[in-house]
């Protein structure tokens, strides 16, 4: 019995053996077209393999379950057999989803390049084709630039990082912390990633989350003579940008040298969530501005705000995406994508709205917290969202879906690989197939744990931690994620909806 993780669609055994040998050398393989996009048929006969395919793609993901036909050490860098007979089989296959994603939070704790290399090696082997970089927050500025220097300069590092959760008396380690990737750094990135059939989304979020923007460039902020630092703490910022012509020239510019390094990028997220819009009300400046645009409010001048990066990232060829809150705000271009972080009520306003939604909410899909309620597991925000409770969630009738890594508690490779999978192979399921994982899912991903072991992830055990993984205990009932997401949920329906929401 084949373990395919994700299943595909169709599975027809074949009569005989083929021998396949490391890297598929000796044996004819021979690619054909197929008519749909990532769609793929692979049929392995005993005088050979044959893939037909929709696009690169769909090859590349044929060849993803040739490896699977063989033994969990072909996910090894050098594979430990010299050759090995696949029963025949054919699979035709086709994902049931376009946006199969992660999210992977740099900003909060810096990864380097050959760390995001390796996540994208990951998301390949999972069929999974999106990697949304979260290159901007309040806790630092994560991307070269040359027209701006000072952003990498101060902004990509803080002096200290907080240690105390959340009620406790403020503690920090005192050590820097920091990194950026060059654009040349990300030009790298996004081919690598083509090369796996994964599509890089950028993100610069604006315009809230701004401190470290604004500790290089106090200029563009809402009082400009305010000055700020890159944040140590986790939380939210009431610095913000100003939504004037001169903000939106900085970011075009911005956005040029990303969109010049990455290449061709399909999608930029533009963030929206969580802006603290008061510096905008007391500013004499913003507020005449907001009345010439014939804006009510400055919620109205936050839609604005979006729709014109909207527009000019449009013109460059890259569709927009946002969270929930720009949304609620209003105003959003017809072809804007959105995040509904705040749950699955508004996901469907926004789908009656005719925007394409990529589901992204909070349970099950912020992998930033526990599996358990318990002090064995890593630190994390909250609990507890399991890999049956992503493996049961229903993604029909949207464009995709995305698993979330926030990184206040993930500081380091190993606590991502712990935080991602195997829940990240619960998504994977899901978003190849559209709907919720069938009964034989948690076999086949027992079966599949030797894959990630051959490939060095170190991943959670079904049945909890392995000692090594109990390091900085996660502290119990801090955040129930369902009260959570009552509350998100709430306010969703307010009017002064971009307001942090925890």
């Amino acid at each position: 019995m084949h373990h395919f993780l994700p299943a595909p669609r169709s599975v027809e055994p074949l009569p005989g053996v083929c021998t396949l040998t490391p890297g598929f050398g000796e044996e004819p393989v021979s690619v054909r077209h197929h008519v749909a996009p990532e769609a793929y048929t692979l049929t392995v006969r005993a005088d050979g393999v044959e893939i037909i395919a929709g696009d690169t793609s769909g090859a590349f993901y044929a060849a993803q379950t040739l490896r699977q036909l063989l033994p969990p050490g072909a996910f090894r860098a050098a594979p430990g057999f010299e050759r090995y007979e696949v029963p025949c089989v054919r699979i035709t296959d086709a994902p049931a989803l376009s946006w199969r994603g992660a999210h992977l939070d740099v900003s909060r704790h810096f990864l380097p390049k050959h760390d995001v290399l390796r996540m994208i090696d990951l998301l390949a082997m999972h069929k999974l084709n999106r990697l949304h970089l979260h290159l901007a927050d309040d806790q630092g500025w994560r991307v070269e630039s040359r027209a701006y220097p000072r952003l990498h300069e101060i902004g990509s590092h803080r002096a200290q990082t907080i240690t105390s959760r959340k009620g406790e008396p403020e503690t920090y380690d005192g050590t820097p912390h920091g990194g950026f990737y060059t654009l040349d750094d990300l030009r790298e990135i996004a081919a690598y990633a083509r090369q796996r059939a994964v599509t890089v989304v950028p993100e610069i979020d604006v315009p809230g989350h701004a401190s470290a923007i604004l500790a290089a460039y106090p200029e563009f902020g809402a009082d400009p003579s305010q000055r700020h630092k890159v944040l140590e703490r986790w939380g939210i910022s009431p610095a913000i940008l100003a939504p004037l012509p001169k903000t939106i020239d900085f970011l075009a510019t911005i956005f040029d040298e990303i969109l010049g390094a990455l290449g061709e990028t399909p999608f930029f997220h533009i963030g929206g969530d969580e802006c603290v819009l008061d510096a905008w009300s007391a500013s004499t400046e913003i507020t005449a501005f907001q009345r010439a645009q014939d804006l009510a409010t400055p919620g109205d001048l936050h839609a604005w705000f979006l729709r014109r990066l909207a527009d000019l990232l449009a013109e460059r060829g890259s569709r927009a995406v946002v969270w929930d809150e720009a949304f609620v705000s209003g105003m959003l271009r017809e072809d804007t994508i959105v995040m509904p972080w705040r749950g699955m009520n508004v996901a469907r306003r926004a789908a009656a709205a005719g925007h394409d939604v990529v589901l992204t909410p909070v349970f099950p899909l912020y992998f930033d917290y526990a599996e358990a309620a318990s002090a064995d597991e890593p630190a994390a925000l909250g609990e507890t969202i399991t890999m049956a409770d992503v493996a049961a969630f229903d993604v029909s009738g949207h464009m995709g879906v995305q698993f979330q890594l926030w990184s206040e508690y993930i500081p380091d490779s190993r606590t991502l690989d712990y935080k991602a999978w195997p829940r990240g192979c619960a998504m994977a399921e899901i978003a190849w197939t559209g709907r919720p994982a069938a009964p034989d899912f948690r076999g086949r991903l027992e079966r599949h744990l030797g894959r990630l072991d051959a490939a060095g992830v170190n991943y959670r055990p079904l049945d909890g931690p392995r000692p090594w993984q109990r390091s900085r205990p996660h502290t119990p009932g801090r955040f129930d994620v369902a009260a959570v997401m009552r509350h998100l949920d709430e306010l969703t329906l307010s009017a002064d909806s971009t307001r942090p929401s925890m």
